[in-house]
Order: structure tokens, then sequence, then C-alpha cells
């Protein structure tokens, strides 16, 4: 499903002929090239979310779908293949399959999400189109439901859902749920699940939720490797002690009737676009994105061989070396989750 691999190897050097001096200035910049200058992480810019990659039986379909429900996206293409163009320059491209793409077993990627101006506005939009089925979020494990997390108990101390201990406490107390913004859910194309937030001031696409075998891990790999923007505020254990167990309790609304275990969290930034990730949920380790609805993320970056020389030389697993893709050049790393990372070569002066 991706394009065969056009390898771009350095140049070769040393024909015969070449003078000795020469032949020592392209060594020295083949060196430059194939390691990392000291202090390169502080060279290079942070790289840009650029896309989210979906495989679809349909694209066309799938993004007819999302320009009426997310009426400030908009149909596009990039490297030939169908996609759709959020307002704050962000992708979601689409690979055409002939089989539905699977979602299990579960890899890293978990779903993915707009910001909206007024959830509730749009969850009643939403229940009047026979094209739209909204997923419900569960209040306890006994079943009842509701369709915006605002609609049940608040969470409290910032965490986005309560215990059971905390819910007998919230009940015992009287608690009422707050109203008003909250985040909700609907089934997209291919079996997607997709949310929606508010109340923002303008509609966009904001985030990629993910599991993490190692959440904290995952935060300082992402840091380290890819200068991700952290969570404000946040401290992290060091390295070596980065691998936290899971809670052993989940917490509802949850999409899942038996809930969702919402600690340990972690997430970084590219851009406006926020990867947040909880650990994983069962007990089976996460499978790779390649060939899931969800495939890959992808960021761009300004510097493809650099960025490359700097992850080669930390060990980071280089999954597809560096080709050519419609009118850029890309290559696939793999997360600390088996979780495909397309970097893409942009310009310095923007995405694409």
């Amino acid at each position: 499903m991706t394009e065969k691999d056009r390898i771009n190897p350095w140049s070769p050097i040393g024909k015969a002929g070449v003078s000795t001096l020469a032949l020592l200035i392209a060594l020295a910049f083949m060196s430059f090239r194939d390691a990392p200058a000291a202090g390169q992480s502080d060279a290079l810019p942070a790289p840009l979310f650029h896309h989210l990659h979906l495989n679809s039986t349909n694209p066309d379909k799938a993004i007819d779908f999302y320009t009426r429900q997310f009426p400030s996206t908009s149909r596009t293409s990039w490297a030939g293949l169908p996609a759709l163009k959020s307002p704050d320059n962000v992708l979601v491209v689409f690979t055409p399959v002939r089989t539905p793409p699977p979602t299990e077993p579960q890899t890293a990627i978990w779903h993915f999400g707009w910001h909206v101006t007024d959830v509730r506005a749009r969850m009643e939009e939403f229940t009047r189109r026979k094209d739209v089925r909204l997923l419900p979020l569960y209040t306890t494990d006994e079943g009842d439901t509701v369709f915006v997390s605002s609609d049940t108990w608040p969470a409290t101390g910032g965490a986005l859902g309560l215990t059971k201990t905390q819910i007998v406490s919230a009940r015992a107390a009287g608690i009422q749920p707050a109203g008003g913004p909250g985040f909700a859910y609907l089934q997209g194309p291919d079996n997607a699940t997709v949310e929606y937030q508010g109340n923002f001031p303008a509609e966009r696409f904001n985030h990629v939720h993910l599991y993490q075998e190692d959440p904290f891990c995952a935060q300082l790999w992402y840091q380290k490797h890819l200068l991700g923007l952290g969570r404000a505020g946040v401290t992290l254990p060091a390295e070596a002690a980065c691998r936290v167990p899971r809670a052993p309790a989940p917490s509802w609304p949850a999409l899942e009737k038996e809930g969702t275990f919402r600690t340990p969290s972690a997430g970084v930034t590219f851009g406006d676009v926020a990867l947040n990730w909880y650990a994983r949920q069962g007990d089976r380790p996460l499978a790779s994105t390649r060939g899931h609805l969800a495939d890959h993320l992808a960021l761009g970056v300004t510097n493809l061989d650099l960025w490359l020389a700097r992850l080669r030389s930390a060990g980071v697993m280089i999954a597809e070396q560096p080709h050519t893709l419609g009118d850029t050049r890309t290559a696939m790393i793999e997360g600390p989750s088996r979780e495909a990372i397309e970097l893409v070569e942009i310009s310095a002066s923007g995405r694409r």
C-alpha cells in the first residue's frame, strides 16, 4: 500500500583522477551528511504535524463524510493520494484498499479528533443525520450511557473520568452533571472512531489519541528523538524509572462498558496537534499500525537527511529508507509502541 521505495544513496566519490585534496574534501562532506553534528538537535527545527494516514475502501466517500460533518475541512490531494485538509493546514491522507482495513488487534493509534465551536449544537445536528452514528459513552459498568461527557458526573483533579470509588462518592454527595462543553464520539467511515469536543474558537483537527506500552517512556522518547513539546507543568520520571505500572482502577465515562484505564497518561505536541496517550488497555502487546485503519502518523521536517542521520545515530529503527513520494521525499521510522511515523521533507517556510 506504499509506493515502492526508490533509494537515494549518497553520490559516489573517489573517481579516478580526483586529486588527493578533492578526495579529502569529498570524504569530509560525506562524513558530515552521514553523522549528526555536535549540537545538531538544537540546529534542527522541531517537526510539525503533517498528516494522519488512513486506509479506506472508498476514500472519496470517506472525504465526503468528513467534509459534511466538519465543514471547515475541504477535499485536496497529497502525493497523488486523496486527502482531507483541515484549516490548520493539517491533512488526513487516504490510501485506497480492496478489503476493509482491520482495527484489531489494537495498535498504538486509538482515535483522532476535532475541536468544534459548540459540541452540543453539533451533537444535535448529528442526531438528525442518517449517515451519522453517535457512539455512546458508558457512565458506569452498569450500562447507563450519555452522548457527551459533561452529561455525567464531573471529573476531579484534572482527570477525565471517575473511578468506581469516586462515582460512589459523587452519588452520595448528590453531585450533578455540569452540562456545557465536553467530549463526544461518532463512528466514521471504515469503522473509525472520531472525537469531537468543544467549545473552542474555531473548528480544526486537533489531536490523535494513542495507547503506549509505557506512557512516560514514550513521552521521553518523543521529546528526545523528535523534539516533541511535552505537557506543561508535568514532571516526568528519569528515563531509567519511566516504566510505571498501569493504575488498577478504570474510570468513566468511557467508550467501553468496562471503563478506560487513564493512568498513567502522557503526550507531546507537534505544531498545534496533540498526541495524547494512555497505557494500553488489554493484556496483549500493541500491534504494528501498518496495514490497519490508521496506518501511520506523519511529521514534516525541513532536512530529511540530517534528521535520519540523527535518528540512526540514536538507534531509532528506520522502517523505510528515504524515497521520492510525489514532489517530496519521505522516510518511515517506528515509534516506541510500533506506531509507524513518516517523516515528510517540507520547505523551511511551510508545511508542504
